[in-house]
């Protein structure tokens, strides 16, 4: 099936069913980007120098958490 026969098959979906159909898809994304997450902050992950750089720049004083607020000049 070709993505525009997929297109037309939606659209004549009862209204019903294409919202369960969005719902479905958005929540096999959120899957997936939570997943690519999880793995890119694992040990290895291409995400972890990042990370510890960002843990060394707030042990440094050179950046402070979220929770602390706005510094002010």
């Amino acid at each position: 099936m070709t993505l525009a026969e997929l297109q037309n098959a939606i659209e004549e979906l009862p209204e019903d069913q294409q919202t369960s159909l969005a719902a479905w898809v958005a929540a096999r994304d959120r899957a997936h980007w939570d997943g690519q997450i999880e793995s890119d902050f694992s040990p290895g992950g291409r995400g972890m120098g990042l990370l510890h750089s960002v843990k060394d720049q707030v042990q440094k004083g050179r950046s402070r958490p979220l929770s602390e607020g706005k510094r002010r000049r």
